[in-house]
């Protein structure tokens, strides 16, 4: 079975460069993201993107392109060729900090989806819920996060210091 998977890998392939580009219509760009990327960049911090690793490299890279920005933006980004875990499996997040040599306190994990990525929480590492294309069901309470749009995050990233 394992062989006929892996002969189908270049249907796949030519798909996601592809036909799957074509999603990008549904897609949109805030170059708040951007800067709020370069900035902590510039401030000495390892930026990851902990993206759910259901797609492949290749459509992983392509999202962060319609998205405005760069695959070098990152240290690490999540695809399923470099991934044993999903979210919100706490083992996903144990092995991006492993990877990159970082411990939960050291961290802070930026997402718009309560169940997936504010459960980091449980690990001791500090969040900020993005509530622009906020992902939660009625019965969550996100009071307990700190919380804002992309501009919140900016001045949140700005008060933090240089390190390095």
């Amino acid at each position: 079975m394992r062989e006929e998977i892996r002969e189908l890998e270049p249907v796949f392939e030519e798909f996601y460069k592809n036909e799957f580009n074509s999603a990008k219509i549904t897609t949109g760009t805030n170059p708040i993201a951007k800067e709020c990327i370069q900035l902590l960049k510039e401030k000495g911090y390892t930026v990851v993107l902990a993206t759910n690793p259901i797609f492949p490299q290749i459509a992983t890279y392509s999202r962060i392109g319609w998205a405005g920005l760069d695959v070098n933006d990152f240290s690490h980004i999540t695809t399923y060729e470099n991934s044993k875990f999903c979210k919100p499996n706490l083992n996903y997040y144990k092995e991006i900090l492993t990877i990159i040599g970082k411990s939960p306190e050291e961290c802070i994990m930026v997402g718009n989806d309560v169940k997936e990525d504010m459960c980091t929480t449980n690990l001791g590492m500090d969040t900020f819920l993005l509530k622009d294309c906020l992902i939660s069901t009625e019965e969550d309470d996100i009071s307990i996060f700190k919380q804002g749009g992309f501009e919140d995050l900016l001045e949140l990233i700005k008060g933090l210091p240089a390190i390095g």
